[in-house]
């Protein structure tokens, strides 16, 4: 048996009302006497009416729904980030809907291509290249972008972010402070504009340094797995041959990493190998070595990538600031110091 579909008309009927009245008590009750707006209320509980919001929003041109795309949603990062938008957002009668593009730009372009058809209220984006052609496409159909831990490299787009080379910056000097000589990036895709930040910013404490050298290893993406793998092969390394320090570009890499060179037993961290991490997610301080990291504000980053978006809607055109940069802070733990 098909269930009897209950429309505003009947509600109307039923708390003898006009249709106008009950379209106020659902959008705008303020503007409605209390007595008439319990009345309708118990007339749609009595009648089990439950509004249609895909035709309201359809009709409005605009959901209450924003779009977040991440680049790992297993990364705690990024779940502090969606935790941060997503308070800023309830707060706003929105509601966040998070995407995972696993660091692959066809599932971004396939959760871009979803809000687009479900006219999302804005969306947030970790993208995942340089190439922001689908971003200013999903803009000129009438939907805001924002990018989160990212800048647009050429001002077109809102951004938040958080300054990755001053960060690579900071963990390198960290490890040269220590007075080790033989440090190791690790971290990819290269094409991954975080990444690439961070070990430019590495680079340049090196460059600095005399003596000092840098070995980039590059990672086919950034989890605790292909850190594990990093470590063993470390492991497998001469001992003359191995870094006296590895700058991982997450703590996630970071962590496997750390595994890697402690489950045999025949390294030490920091003794052997000092390590350090980015992102300072709450694992890091619980590792059987505290993990050292470069702390990233991770539910502001989200939160004021809402504010941001909020912004672009009431006004498009606003000359507010539009690109706001954080910086990041060193945290030392036993993974760098005896």
């Amino acid at each position: 048996m098909r269930p009897v579909s209950v429309s505003v008309r009947d509600v109307a009927e039923r708390a003898s009302v006009s249709v106008g009245t009950v379209s106020n008590v659902l959008n705008r009750p303020e503007k409605v006497a209390p007595a008439t707006v319990e009345r309708v209320m118990r007339a749609i509980d009595e009648l089990g009416f439950v509004r249609n919001d895909a035709a309201r929003q359809l009709r409005a041109g605009r959901s209450r729904t924003i779009g977040l795309v991440v680049l790992d949603a297993r990364n705690p990062f990024f779940a502090d980030v969606a935790s941060g938008a997503e308070g800023r957002a309830a707060g706003r009668g929105l509601a966040v809907l998070l995407a995972n593009s696993d660091e692959t730009s066809a599932r971004e372009d396939t959760y871009l291509s979803l809000f687009e058809e479900q006219r999302a209220f804005g969306v947030l984006v970790t993208p995942v290249s340089e190439d922001l052609r689908r971003l200013r496409r999903l803009r000129e159909r009438g939907i805001p972008v924002v990018l989160v831990d990212r800048e647009s490299s050429d001002a077109t787009f809102p951004s938040v972010s958080v300054d990755d080379v001053a960060g690579g910056r900071l963990a390198a000097q960290h490890l040269l402070d220590l007075g080790r000589q033989r440090l190791a990036f690790v971290g990819g895709p290269a094409g991954i504009r975080q990444v690439a930040d961070r070990l430019r910013g590495a680079q340049q404490a090196v460059a600095a340094t005399p003596g000092a050298i840098l070995e980039p290893v590059v990672t086919r993406s950034l989890t605790v797995q292909e850190g594990r793998e990093v470590g063993r092969r470390l492991r497998e390394r001469p001992p003359g041959e191995r870094p006296d320090a590895v700058f991982a570009a997450n703590d996630l890499l970071a962590l496997g990493i750390l595994q890697s060179l402690v489950m045999v037993g025949d390294l030490r961290v920091p003794e052997d190998i000092a390590l350090i991490g980015y992102d300072d997610i709450d694992f890091a301080s619980a590792a059987v070595v505290p993990l050292s990291s470069i702390r990233q504000p991770a539910s502001l980053l989200g939160e004021t990538a809402v504010d941001l978006l909020l912004r672009e809607v009431a006004e498009p055109e606003s000359s507010h600031e539009r690109s706001i940069r954080f910086r990041p802070e060193l945290v030392v733990r036993a993974s760098t110091l005896r």
